[in-house]
């Protein structure tokens, strides 16, 4: 899971790096804009990962408990 999280972010940061570059920018703004929005993006994939466990976990132990009683 943390590879494919950290695979989609390296992709959207690189995504970032053409159309920032695309756009004129300087050289630090397009590293800078694009670390800050590949940092955001795994953060976020990291969490909603984290949640969606979670979730099948809680479901998953409440059916185990409804199957043994």
């Amino acid at each position: 899971m943390k590879k494919i999280i950290f695979n989609v972010g390296l992709l959207v940061f690189f995504i970032s790096l053409i159309v920032f570059s695309q756009q004129g920018m300087l050289v630090q703004d397009i590293l800078l804009k694009s670390f800050i929005i590949f940092f955001v993006v795994t953060l976020m994939l990291t969490i909603l990962a984290l949640t969606f466990i979670k979730a099948v976990n809680k479901i998953s132990i409440e059916k185990q408990k409804n199957y043994y009683r």
